[in-house]
């Protein structure tokens, strides 16, 4: 009985951190499509977006192209 319990919270617990995972849609002025894993930040010294892709992967795109960045 105490495995069973032990397994329910820590499903429940796996849950509750999947669902803190907030996942980001860069919008481009040509109206491309970007998802980014974290919320985007400016690099103060490039003025560019950074942002993890879905594969884990850093990029970076010039601010000046970007419409508009959604959380989903």
């Amino acid at each position: 009985m105490k495995q069973w319990i032990m397994a329910a919270v820590c499903g429940v617990g796996i849950l509750t951190l999947a669902g803190c995972a907030n996942d980001y849609l860069i919008t481009t002025n040509d109206g491309r499509l970007l998802e980014a894993s974290d919320k985007p930040e400016i690099d103060e010294d490039t003025q560019m977006l950074q942002y993890e892709d879905e594969e884990g992967r850093m990029q970076q795109i010039p601010q000046s192209d970007v419409d508009r960045i959604q959380e989903r």
